[in-house]
């Protein structure tokens, strides 16, 4: 095949690709751009981010904007959590193909598919009913079977699950629950946005050890406030 010929091919290719999905160049843009460039090097987080379709997890008015590096309004006062800061995130749990996870705030549902495409099971709580049923829609709907949906506060964790390989909180809090330290495995990652719930939060990775909390400092970042029995423990 000619360099002619194979440049033609890649063209017609890549046309067919972007009329199947017209969001499929965004997509990578916003791989390249907002997640890659600014340091994430995880391969499967890069892969499953170009993967997923995220203008699927936002409201239909909102799906233009899908893939630009920003929270988006989900309902309800929440919000999809920006490209970069999800990938962080996930890129800090340093997560294995077989392990089980606890996502804290399952919002539309994206962080958990993210999951869902790297570890073996993800159980994720969401404190709001209508946000809870969304999302377990669309989760099934889009084929994710090891992903398990509860409508609960998520303070508790889900005892009937643990111990968890890795836990990540979507919303800011004061403090890191008890019952989720417990829930965690030894040896295990935590992440939350801990500070002040009203401004902005560090980004706090955590690692059991020897029952104790080893913690580490990523950075500023602003997520909406944890409500429920949180609020009740400041």
């Amino acid at each position: 095949m000619t360099k002619k010929v194979l440049f033609i091919f890649l063209i017609l290719l890549a046309s067919s690709i972007f009329a199947a999905d017209p969001y499929a160049l965004k997509r990578q843009m916003m791989v390249e751009n907002d997640i890659k460039a600014r340091g994430i090097k995880d391969k499967k987080v890069l892969e499953v981010m170009g993967k997923i379709p995220r203008h699927l997890f936002v409201d239909e008015k909102l799906k233009d904007r899908a893939y630009e590096d920003y929270p988006l309004p989900i309902g309800e006062g929440q919000t999809i959590s920006q490209p970069y800061v999800v990938a962080l995130m996930t890129e800090a749990l340093r997560l294995k193909k077989t392990d089980r996870v606890l996502e804290v705030g399952t919002g539309s549902g994206y962080q958990a598919a993210v999951l869902a495409e790297i570890v073996k099971e993800v159980c994720t709580i969401e404190i709001r009913k209508s946000l809870a049923d969304m999302a377990a829609k669309r989760l099934k709907d889009h084929g994710y079977k090891n992903v398990k949906v509860k409508f609960a506060d998520g303070y508790f964790g889900w005892e009937e699950y643990a111990p968890f390989d890795a836990i990540i909180i979507t919303a800011a809090a004061n403090h890191i629950p008890p019952p989720l330290i417990k829930q965690l495995k030894e040896g295990g990652r935590l992440i939350i946005p801990l500070g002040s719930t009203v401004y902005y939060q560090t980004l706090t990775l955590a690692t059991k050890r020897k029952g104790e909390l080893d913690v580490e400092q990523m950075g500023g970042v602003a997520f909406v406030p944890m409500i429920g029995e949180v609020r009740k423990r400041k």
